[in-house]
């Protein structure tokens, strides 16, 4: 399926579906040191208030690279992602001795599962695609309602503004086309849906969540590819540390193509 027939899909969910029929999410977050930025940032803060015995819930898993991760550390991990494309990619690296159930689902309903039921809940994939307010609105609730009193929700969405600075880097005619608005800068939501630093906040703070964590999660990594590509093993932990240094000073927040926030009720 090309672009132009996932334009003709109107229904949300469907067009996400078709949409990893096109991209490949199996290797987004490990086919370089450049790329796996985001994913060892994510777990960076996910870790932080992990231990063993919780439960986790990962809503809109992916080709499953959290999951799996988490699953191997030995924690008991539930999830539910909705692209057959990705679930293909997701069932074939689970392991038998893995305390992982997958299904098949939609973000906007979880009654599959149980109120006040786990630990971290994991919204990584869903807000990429929700425009809609409603199902947005349904899906943050739902998540915050399976969620425990003292538990924490990861959401990530994808920055507005440095989407932009990443298509030019990619398209010398960018600035001249007609994928954003000329005047607000607002990216067009297709086949993703982009969000301004300020939007990010203000779906949070509609839906009661303190936030705890504010994360530029890949921060340069993708503008910087070819330098974080070539650094050997001790120089790209070496960076991985500065990124870590730098990726919640507010004045570098907005400067990634994704954006972590950590919240609880």
């Amino acid at each position: 399926m090309d672009f132009e027939k996932l334009r003709q899909i109107d229904d949300e969910f469907k067009r996400v579906d078709a949409t990893y029929e096109i991209f490949n999410e199996e290797t987004r977050l490990n086919w370089s040191q450049a790329a796996r930025v985001e994913f060892l940032t994510t777990v960076h803060f996910i870790e932080k208030y992990l231990s063993l015995g919780m439960k986790i819930l990962d809503i809109g898993a992916g080709a499953g690279e959290y999951s799996l991760y988490f699953a191997d550390q030995n924690y008991s991990v539930d999830a539910l992602e909705l692209s057959e494309a990705n679930i293909r990619a997701f069932e074939k690296r689970i392991r038998q001795d893995m305390d992982l159930t997958l299904i098949k689902g939609n973000a906007i309903d979880l009654s599959m599962y149980e109120d006040e039921s786990y630990d971290v809940v994991l919204l990584l994939g869903p807000l990429y695609h929700i425009e809609n307010e409603e199902y947005r609105t349904l899906c943050l609730r739902e998540a915050k309602r399976v969620l425990k009193p003292e538990g924490k929700l990861f959401m990530s969405f994808i920055s507005n503004d440095m989407v932009i600075l990443t298509e030019f880097k990619y398209r010398n005619d960018f600035f001249l086309d007609d994928s954003y608005d000329h005047e607000s800068f607002k990216v067009n939501n297709f086949p993703f849906v982009f969000y301004t630093v300020e939007e990010c906040r203000e779906i949070i703070k509609k839906e009661n969540l303190k936030t705890l964590h504010e994360i530029a999660s890949d921060g340069v990594s993708e503008l910087m590819q070819y330098e974080i590509n070539s650094l050997d093993e001790q120089s790209y932990q070496q960076y991985l540390r500065y990124h870590y240094y730098t990726c919640e000073k507010p004045e570098m927040i907005g400067r990634s193509n994704h954006l972590l926030y950590v919240a609880m009720k």
